[in-house]
Formats: C-alpha cells, sequence, structure tokens
C-alpha cells in the first residue's frame, strides 16, 4: 500500500535532477567551466565559502559550549536564538544584517562615521552573511556532539589535577572533533549555497560578490546553458558532502 506514494516521492526529488542532469550541455562543458564568468563565480564561492566556515568556528565553537555547560537563566531562549537564521527566510536575513550593519544600521553607522567604511555590498558583506545563515549548522553539531561526551571523562582528568581549559583542549576536543568536523561540513556547504542573504547584503557584482548561486540566478535570462553548468557545480559539491557525511548519519557516535 506504501510502495506507490513511496515510488512517488522518489521521483518527485529525482526527476528534476533528471532534467537538470539531460539538458546539460556534456559536449561544452570543458569549455564552459573556464570561461571567466563562472571561474570567477566558483573562485568567489569556495573563497567565501571557506572564510565564513572560518568565522562560524571561531565564534560557534565557544557558543556551543556555552550552550552546552553553562547553567544560566534564559539559555532555552538564546539556544531558540541561535537557530532562528535556519527558519528566517534569507532575504529577511539580509534585511536584518543591513538594519544592523549597513550604512545606516544600528552599528553600521558608527563604523562609517569613524572610517567612511561601508560594509553592504562588499566581498566581506557576502562572507558575513554565509556566516549569519550557516554557522547554526555548526553550533548545533557541536552542541549535540558536547552533550554525547561522557563527564566522566573530564572529571577523571580533574581528579588528576588537570585544569578545565587543559581538560577541554586534550580530553574533550579531541571527543567532540568528529562533531565539529561533520558541522563544518554542513556550514561550507550551506555557505556555498547560500543566496537570498547575499543578495540583499551584498548584491551581485561579477568578481566582487557574484557567487555561484547569484550567478546561476542572473543567467538563467541571457545565458541557460551557463546557468545549468553552475548548477551541476553546486549539485555535485552538495553529493560529496552527503556522501561524507553518510557514515556519521548511520552511525551517529
Amino acid at each position: 500500500m506504501l510502495i506507490l506514494p513511496a515510488l512517488l516521492g522518489l521521483a518527485f526529488l529525482i526527476v528534476p535532477l533528471l532534467g537538470l542532469l539531460s539538458r546539460a550541455p556534456w559536449h561544452t562543458m570543458p569549455h564552459r567551466l573556464t570561461e571567466r564568468t563562472v571561474r570567477e563565480a566558483l573562485r568567489l564561492s569556495l573563497e567565501t565559502a571557506t572564510l565564513a566556515t572560518g568565522v562560524a568556528l571561531l565564534l560557534g565553537v565557544p557558543l556551543a559550549v556555552v550552550l552546552a555547560y553553562g547553567r544560566f537563566p534564559g539559555r532555552t531562549l538564546l539556544r531558540a536564538v541561535v537557530t532562528v537564521p535556519l527558519v528566517l527566510p534569507p532575504v529577511v536575513g539580509g534585511v536584518a544584517l543591513l538594519s544592523a550593519l549597513g550604512r545606516t544600521g544600528i552599528l553600521g553607522k558608527y563604523l562609517y562615521e569613524r572610517t567612511h567604511y561601508s560594509l553592504p555590498f562588499t566581498t566581506t558583506a557576502v562572507v558575513v552573511a554565509e556566516a549569519f545563515v550557516s554557522m547554526p549548522f555548526l553550533v548545533i553539531a557541536v552542541e549535540g556532539a558536547l552533550r554525547g561526551v561522557d563527564p566522566r571523562y573530564a572529571e577523571a582528568a580533574a581528579t588528576l589535577g588537570s585544569r578545565r581549559w587543559h581538560t577541554f583542549r586534550t580530553v574533550t576536543l579531541p571527543l567532540v572533533m568528529p562533531g565539529v568536523l561533520a558541522g563544518s561540513v554542513l556550514c561550507w556547504a550551506r555557505a556555498l549555497g547560500e543566496f537570498g542573504a547575499t543578495i540583499t547584503f551584498a548584491g551581485s557584482f561579477p568578481g566582487t560578490t557574484q557567487t555561484m548561486p547569484l550567478a546561476v540566478y542572473q543567467a538563467l535570462e541571457s545565458d541557460p546553458a551557463a546557468a545549468i553548468v553552475l548548477s551541476l557545480v553546486l549539485l555535485a559539491v552538495s553529493v560529496i558532502v552527503l556522501a561524507a557525511l553518510r557514515e556519521r548519519w548511520i552511525n551517529p557516535t
């Protein structure tokens, strides 16, 4: 009884991908992948996604530690706030970033008044937008890994005279490293595919802020074949990420 709806569900997910593959310009693929606009969008996407992941690691791991081990009022509310970018429409996220870091934003106006530097519509703005929407993936993964660590390891280290920071670096962090790596990969993949917040906060300027998702959107109007090539690159990256995380999802230890 469930076979038919299951097959329909599978077809619903697979048919669009088959449509993309069927329209790919395979005979001109090598040439199109080396076109300047494609190379610039690919380079910018890889660079900004990597930098955004670095920002997420720098800020997200300490935040995950606070959420996992902190005992303070409002921790549940804080956890909900951290996950808001996951459910927030990306365009709204871009508007929020403009409201905070734009030239007239609550923080951006002070930056502009003192340095005459405007953050929106720059490459840095792309990194900020990608980090904003992708960091919750890292925080959730690391917090879950921290909660799964047996506290007796840290207690045993403490009885041997190890300080808390030393115990965290030498005992806890190695134990949760698979969670940190999985969260980093998810964060990087999400940053690579980010569109709404980026186009709102950073715009779409080739070579400066136009990442692959933005290039796909623009190419659909002028060069559909290039849009398909860029889409296939993003699809290939997604498949690689899923394959890399497959064992962890099957055996989440």
